[in-house]
């Protein structure tokens, strides 16, 4: 399963993983919210709500994509976030990481507070 993302000049595609999140999130395809900034990770509230998983965790990686259940949010993590320690990139709390950004996932860099993400099906 592949998901489009398009925000600005900005357009991206992740690479899902078969879990029962990316499932349920492709299912929903399309969604679109307002982006937040969080240090380099952007998140924005969509329609699912799911549960954490086994395999949740708060440490991710550089182009991770993910969803936080206890904010329903998708995540999309490019970079260190304020909760980060040493090199290491931490979400806030447990994420259920379901995706990974093809290419390089610092071009969400230039994405500021309440631009419109879009999340397509591809």
């Amino acid at each position: 399963m592949k998901m489009k993302i398009f925000t600005g000049e900005i357009e991206a595609e992740a690479e899902l993983e078969n879990t029962p999140t990316a499932k349920a999130i492709y299912n929903a395809l399309p969604i679109d919210g307002a982006a937040n900034r969080w240090g380099d990770e952007i998140y924005f509230v969509i329609p699912v709500r799911i549960g954490i998983e086994k395999t949740a965790s708060d440490v991710v990686e550089e182009g991770d994509v993910a969803y936080w259940s206890e904010g329903s949010c998708l995540c999309i993590f490019f970079g260190k976030t304020p909760a980060s320690k040493d090199s290491e990139i931490r979400a806030a709390s447990k994420v259920n990481v379901f995706g990974k950004i093809k290419g390089d996932a610092k071009i969400f860099k230039s994405v500021k507070n309440s631009d419109l993400v879009v999340l397509e099906k591809g």
